[in-house]
């Protein structure tokens, strides 16, 4: 693999550091892969925008900081218009559909959604939207196995709410699954 870069991007509250967190620890806990992990939040310690930078590669990791994000995944609008424009012209785009409309993306850019927050609350607790997306984006990027996935959040979350979060990666996990198996529409 060469080298990765993912912004997961949000505002505060939504677990989007942790997000980060998680995925960097699947990736080399349980995958053997080299990640880095650099943070960026507001002083609002919820409701302002933060983000999390996550790199991952086969390879040692020189500059942990990221140059032209290939994955951005969105959970709020204000960091969406933050960020969409440092996206790679080919990139991957991953948005809460129910919070994020990123109009007309641009060509090259690859463009999913899943309404995680939604999902999160037919589960009983909106708080796992963070993990509904981690499944979610491990289904579409294929980035991180699923093992380590599961195996990073359920080493990664508050005793107690294991299973809560098992059912939430599983529940983003296979509505990406399903976006997949759909045919392509044209453009």
């Amino acid at each position: 693999m060469e080298r990765i870069e993912v912004r997961f991007s949000g505002f505060g509250g939504q677990g989007i550091i942790l997000a980060g967190f998680i995925c960097g620890k699947a990736a080399t806990l349980y995958d053997r892969r080299n990640a880095t992990l650099t943070q960026s939040y507001g002083p609002e310690s919820r409701g302002g925008a933060c983000s999390a930078e996550v790199i991952l590669s086969d390879e040692e990791i020189l500059y942990p900081h990221l140059l032209r994000p290939n994955v951005l995944v969105a959970m709020s609008q204000p960091a969406y218009d933050r960020y969409r424009e440092e996206l790679a012209p080919d990139g991957l785009l991953i948005v809460d559909a129910d919070l994020v409309d990123p109009g007309e993306t641009p060509p090259g850019v690859r463009l999913y959604a899943i309404p995680a927050t939604r999902l999160a609350e037919e589960l009983g607790r909106s708080v796992v939207a963070n993990i509904v997306m981690l499944g979610f984006f491990t289904a579409v990027t294929g980035l991180v196995s699923e093992e380590g996935m599961r195996k990073a959040i359920l080493s990664s979350v508050p005793p107690g709410t294991e299973e809560l979060n098992q059912r939430a990666f599983e529940r983003g996990l296979n509505y990406g699954k399903e976006v997949l198996a759909r045919p392509a529409t044209p453009s």
